[in-house]
């Protein structure tokens, strides 16, 4: 599943549900978990195959992301 119209922000409150904190912000934003890490590109709309890729660095299955978001 791809997910469009998806923010940085919108991104980043869906991880923060699921345990990841903000490390680090300025372009990017860095989260982690403790065990995971992973980077999220500011934009008012993230593009799915990246959003896709981070979802899937994070440990998530799609269906988890979109019950988080």
């Amino acid at each position: 599943m791809l997910f469009t119209d998806i923010s940085s922000d919108r991104a980043v409150k869906a991880l923060e549900k699921a345990g990841f904190t903000i490390k680090k912000q300025g372009k990017h934003i860095g989260m982690s978990d403790g065990l995971r890490h992973i980077v999220i590109p500011r934009h008012k709309r993230l593009n799915p195959y990246t959003l896709k890729a981070i979802i899937k660095d994070a440990g998530l299955t799609d269906e988890k992301f979109k019950n988080l978001l």
